[in-house]
């Protein structure tokens, strides 16, 4: 068995995606597809999300759209940005970068999911198992944690009529 199979010949799925998606990059001017997807982690989290790439040339020039003032910056990273982008593929695939000002597409953050209130048990319950914790710091942090954890879960009455509805 090779890496790039696992049992029954299937192939994993990275390895997949981009041969399929090759194509339809390639038709949206994207030479090098993997510019597109992994931008946030060629550049950082931070300039990801003030430029966008919009297309990278044959001939090795990647256009970029730049919000508002960080374009002036963006300019004076080109070195930079060159070297970060010819170190995440291992050759220079980018040759020279353009910049284009301008609104970026409105960004569709995941919303977290609305937490319920604990109940007076689940309350108590969660300060008993924090009790031993000397550590302020720690048990702040554990309390939020448990907190989520338990606001995820169905509320305990819900919890019960589930158990009964499975013995019946």
């Amino acid at each position: 068995m090779t890496n790039a199979t696992s049992r029954h010949g299937l192939h994993r799925l990275a390895r997949a995606v981009g041969k399929v998606t090759r194509t339809a990059f390639g038709r949206q001017g994207f030479a090098e597809a993997r510019v597109l997807t992994d931008w946030p982690a060629i550049v950082g989290p931070d300039l990801a999300a003030d430029c966008l790439p919009e297309s990278l040339s044959a001939n090795g020039v990647l256009r970029i759209r730049v919000a508002g003032g960080r374009a002036l910056e963006l300019q004076h990273l080109e070195p930079q940005l060159l070297d970060r982008i010819a170190t995440f593929f291992g050759y220079r695939a980018v040759q020279r970068i353009s910049l284009v000002q301008g609104p970026l597409p409105p960004r569709s953050d995941p919303a977290l999911p609305k937490l319920r209130a604990l109940d007076a048990n689940e309350e108590t319950a969660l300060a008993a198992d924090l009790e031993t914790t000397a550590d302020p710091g720690l048990r702040r942090a554990l309390d939020r944690l448990g907190r989520a954890v338990l606001a995820r879960q169905p509320p305990p009455a819900a919890r019960g009529r589930a158990d009964d509805d499975e013995t019946s």
